[in-house]
């Protein structure tokens, strides 16, 4: 497959810049991979496509408010600091992304906060936007983190072009969300409301956990036409004892298994085994998943609307079969859905 395959026309209005009133209230479009069909439904009417006894495996990673501004020693330039992932409890090592990037060399001091009390120094350049940057801080670990992410955003991807609220705080996470690690949302849990939950509940719908701490990487730009010499970048995951039991239990008695977003669906991947059951997993995965591809545990998938030239596209559209997922994307546009993270969602069946 090639990178000009995922091209599709989107016009702007259709780039969702706020989330749904409710989160169940989202529509639902949904195709049958076998067959083609498409319907037209709410995100509310998705149990109705399970029955009991059928699993869906949901990502419970945490978004922490990762993007804030601070100001360089000596020139106060105003720098954007995007937090990655923290490197060293110990010594406060973050990786980081930093923008303007040719104003920041090793050795320069950050300023954050009205007060500048939160100081931070450039130790590393790692890549050409990013940096390690050491917090200079005297409380404990907790205090710390705490008033790091006071000082933090809510880290909106940029296609919603406004500066982000308190509305987003909740909303640009999943009401499981239990796992701290997370830079992006995983959008296609955002739809899930307590109701919706509860409902499954009642029909003996299962649900169950694991966590992939999705990152940035599944947004940066792929630069190469031809599709197997993209790498991806490497995120953190964990899959449970439990977790497996109750997949590979699913898998044999014949129900479904539904992936509820790409982050699952390339964990899963990651972790499979023999006979489409999976194994535990605590490690790193930078798989990348473009069609043709063999998924051989989740039978269904739940996902949003993504962006043209996107990985997530190119996941979604190696499980649903590229040519009906590309047409659904057709469809989706000429019905006016609503695309990107607080977009619209998708169901495969």
């Amino acid at each position: 497959m090639k990178l000009s395959q995922f091209k599709f026309k989107l016009p702007n209005e259709l780039i969702a810049q706020q989330p749904a009133n409710e989160r169940d209230e989202s529509r639902l479009l949904v195709l049958n991979r076998k067959t083609g069909e498409i319907e037209h439904r709410l995100f509310k009417d998705v149990i109705d496509y399970f029955d009991e006894g059928d699993l869906m495996i949901m990502n419970d990673t945490k978004v922490f408010p990762a993007r804030l501004y601070g100001n360089k020693e000596k020139t106060n330039a105003r720098i954007e600091v995007f937090l990655l992932r923290e490197l060293n409890e110990e010594h406060k090592l973050w990786d980081v992304l930093v923008e303007p990037a040719r104003k920041i060399r090793i050795g320069n001091k950050l300023y954050f906060g009205e007060d500048e009390s939160m100081v931070a120094e450039v130790i590393d350049n790692t890549t050409s936007r990013g940096r390690t940057l050491r917090f200079l801080y005297d409380g404990s670990h907790d205090e710390f983190k705490e008033a790091l992410y006071n000082l933090g955003q809510t880290p909106l991807p940029l296609y919603i072009d406004r500066e982000p609220n308190e509305d987003d705080a909740e909303r640009f996470q999943c009401i499981y969300a239990k796992n701290e690690g997370a830079v992006v949302a995983p959008a296609a849990g955002l739809h899930f409301s307590r109701e919706v939950l509860k409902r499954m509940e009642i029909k003996g719908i299962d649900y169950d956990f694991l966590t992939l701490h999705f990152g940035l990487g599944n947004f940066r730009e792929i630069d190469v036409e031809d599709l197997t010499k993209h790498r991806m970048d490497s995120e953190q995951m964990e899959i449970s004892a439990d977790l497996v039991k109750h997949v590979n239990t699913t898998k044999d008695a014949e129900r479904k298994v539904c992936a509820v977003g790409t982050s699952v669906l390339r964990a899963l991947a990651t972790a499979v085994s023999m006979n489409g059951h999976i194994k535990e997993y605590s490690g790193w995965t930078n798989k990348f998943i473009f069609p043709p591809y063999d998924f051989t545990v989740a039978n269904s998938l739940i996902s949003n609307f993504h962006m043209p030239y996107s990985t997530m596209l190119m996941m979604v559209a190696a499980f649903g079969d590229y040519e009906k997922v590309m047409n659904a994307y057709e469809v989706a546009v000429k019905e006016k859905y609503r695309f990107g993270v607080y977009g619209d969602a998708m169901l495969i069946i």
